[in-house]
């Protein structure tokens, strides 16, 4: 099994390396018994003009797809699942690369963008407990007032405040979100 593929990011850009999420689900078999159900790429990622690279892994609540697969290839995701989780991948560019006005559009879209005198073009506010987590690469999270920059390994606790995230490295950083809607707990 190969760990990377060759995605359109964009249709007006150049192909984009990207490393696809291994996900490996577990079950149970007839005799009740644990065993690996599945073991491959994430099927489901995003691709929206405007908005990093997302792949979505899991999800539980009203947002998951019905059937054996909550998260197949092809399902539109909101921010979060309400009733429930969201586990979901991005590989944010650096700064520079946004079209600033494709990625307001895909907030609106999705209602969250900050539409206030924000200070930074990834401000936005969902209605979720977000736990945020660098896997690779640097970024600074960011808050109405104050800054702090996030290297691999750290956990960001994001309790539905408003916020944006800056990628001033000039490569790429992946970060892994568990979004929980606020009814399960903040």
């Amino acid at each position: 099994m190969t760990t990377e593929a060759t995605i359109e990011q964009r249709p007006e850009k150049p192909r984009t390396l990207h490393r696809p999420v291994r996900r490996i689900v577990t079950g149970e078999n007839a005799q009740g018994k644990s065993v690996f159900v599945s073991d491959g790429p994430t099927p489901n990622h995003t691709t929206d003009a405007g908005s990093p690279l997302a792949q979505v892994v899991w999800v539980s609540g009203e947002a998951a797809a019905a059937g054996d697969d909550p998260a197949p290839a092809g399902k539109a995701f909101g921010f979060h699942s309400k009733g429930g989780s969201l586990l979901r991948v991005v590989d944010f560019p650096p700064d520079e690369s946004y079209d600033t006005k494709e990625l307001a559009r895909f907030l609106d879209d999705h209602g969250v963008r900050d539409k206030s005198d924000a200070r930074h073009f990834w401000f936005h506010k969902t209605e979720s407990l977000d736990y945020a987590i660098v896997l690779e690469g640097e970024i600074y999270a960011m808050m109405d007032e104050g800054e702090t920059l996030m290297r691999p390994g750290d956990i960001l606790i994001q309790r539905a405040t408003n916020h944006s995230w800056s990628n001033r490295s000039g490569k790429p950083c992946r970060m892994a979100f568990v979004l929980l809607d606020l009814a399960l707990g903040a």
